[in-house]
């Protein structure tokens, strides 16, 4: 007996989006897929016939002891059909990162473009990846830890702090200056344009940071790339 495949996805609806002229037309989104397959999932061929709007899932590579972002298109029990932001090839061993602090360990087996997939050495349970952690109902954006300086203007004084680590987000720092939680601040890192931010917490000489506009995905992958070959 064959056992139904089973997948979840948002639904596809045409949401309202800005032209390249300005004006509002209808585009179709493509979301990540979740399936109940016990197979990586297979190469697909994206529609070139019209504009999509994209709304993967973010996620993270470690491989070779570092950290690199990537775009979930299609995820099984399995494995996942990823865009990659760096360099990959076939047979190299990895972990993909979903869940913070939840690795999953597993293989590539294809590389075609961008879009790697990646069989995993044991099947996940996909139904919890679906949940979100905690009480918070949206998944927490995958953080990379990054050493460098990093300057906050709150009202008229500028500090510098230490860069712990950093995401789409937001980022956590470390400053000797106190910062008011609660505080409208500017965020700068070397080589970004400044962001709109707010101090969410603290603890000790510890920030965390959420920025009022989330970084654009290959934005900030192009300035992680850039500060690890620094």
């Amino acid at each position: 007996m064959v056992t139904p495949l089973l997948v979840y996805s948002a639904p596809v609806w045409r949401e309202p989006c800005l032209s390249r002229g300005g004006t509002l037309e209808q585009l179709p989104i493509e979301t990540t897929i979740y399936s109940m397959s016990r197979e990586p999932p297979s190469q697909q061929e994206r529609r070139t016939d019209e504009r999509l709007l994209t709304l993967f899932r973010v996620g993270s590579l470690l491989l070779d002891g570092r950290r690199e972002l990537c775009l979930v298109k299609n995820i099984s029990a399995g494995g996942a059909l990823i865009r990659a932001y760096c360099r990959l090839e076939a047979d190299l061993e990895l972990q993909i990162e979903l869940k913070e602090n939840q690795p999953i360990s597993g293989r590539v087996n294809w590389v075609k473009g961008s879009d790697a997939g990646i069989g995993f050495d044991e099947r996940v349970d996909v139904v919890d990846l679906l949940k979100s952690s905690g009480d918070d109902p949206r998944p927490r954006m995958p953080r990379v830890e990054v050493r460098c300086a990093v300057f906050v203007r709150e009202g008229a004084t500028t500090n510098r702090a230490k860069l712990i680590n950093v995401s789409q987000g937001g980022l956590s720092v470390e400053s000797e200056n106190g910062l008011s939680v609660g505080s409208n601040v500017t965020v700068t890192l070397p080589g970004l344009a400044p962001q709109a931010a707010v101090v969410r917490w603290s603890e000790g000489s510890r920030y965390g940071i959420s920025f009022n506009t989330v970084l654009p995905l290959a934005g900030l992958t192009e300035w992680l790339q850039g500060r690890t070959s620094a």
